[in-house]
């Protein structure tokens, strides 16, 4: 049951899905559901990727599924990793470290911010359109490592800020959680490949999906001396986007 209700704020917390569970949550340790809520987010778009595919499956058409899957991912996050990774554009096109975390902070969306998101949407469309195959493992995969490379940043780096919405993700998250959930990753995702014959395949999205979460956060670390709600979603939004990048390369 706490993990259930755990499981729930976690949902509320990085979705914008309309739920209304009864009684209080603690989102106190949530962090450690992100990547099983990734394997949610990445599950559900896959589910309408796989759908438009029955319905035209014509190459011409593979452009507008593609835009019309990642879309949805938006919708269903409320563009919550996103909003960060362009707040984390504006921050580094400051020359000033002093003022990166001030400029961060700004609600204004300046056009650093603007590019990230641009390209960000647009590496993702045009990488996933160059997918053709195993294309539901491979979203619910690439999004579930995203976010256990937010979990690992929040494990191993300092928080910059006294209070903040990423603030409280480090209480009651332990080391030992975040390299159990890589390893159920890892052994879930070479029993998948196995099934379907495509061992390559899982050994090399795995080595993707772990290599990229991890090496973004260190950069963004080494960047900023830290870390914060924004920086974590651009660890997602950057993660994915390379990964699936990466993927089309294979």
């Amino acid at each position: 049951m706490q993990h259930w209700r755990k499981f729930q704020a976690a949902l509320i917390f990085y979705t914008c899905l309309p739920l209304r569970p009864k009684g209080m949550l603690d989102f106190r340790g949530i962090a450690v559901y992100a990547p099983l809520i990734g394997i949610f987010i990445g599950s559900a778009i896959a589910c309408l990727d796989l759908l438009l595919g029955l319905l035209k499956p014509t190459p011409e058409f593979i452009y507008l599924r593609s835009l019309l899957t990642i879309l949805l991912g938006l919708l269903i996050t409320g563009g919550l990793h996103l909003d960060g990774a362009m707040d984390t554009a504006d921050g580094l096109a400051v020359t000033d470290p002093n003022r990166r975390l001030e400029v961060m902070a700004d609600s204004h969306t300046g056009a650093f911010g603007a590019m990230a998101a641009i390209t960000i949407l647009l590496l993702k469309v045009v990488a996933l359109a160059a997918i053709r195959d195993q294309r539901f493992w491979i979203l619910a995969n690439v999004w579930a490592w995203a976010r256990w490379g937010q979990l690992r940043a929040i494990m191993a780096y300092p928080y910059l800020k006294a209070i903040g919405k990423g603030k409280f993700h480090q209480e009651d998250l332990h080391q030992w959680q975040v390299w159990l959930v890589a390893i159920l990753l890892t052994m879930s995702n070479l029993a998948i490949a196995y099934f379907f014959h495509a061992i390559y395949l899982g050994i090399g999205i795995t080595i993707i999906g772990f290599s990229l979460a991890w090496l973004i956060g260190a950069w963004f670390n080494r960047q900023f001396g830290g870390h914060t709600g924004d920086t974590y979603g651009a660890i997602v939004e950057w993660t994915e986007a390379l990964s699936l990048c990466a993927i089309a390369f294979l």
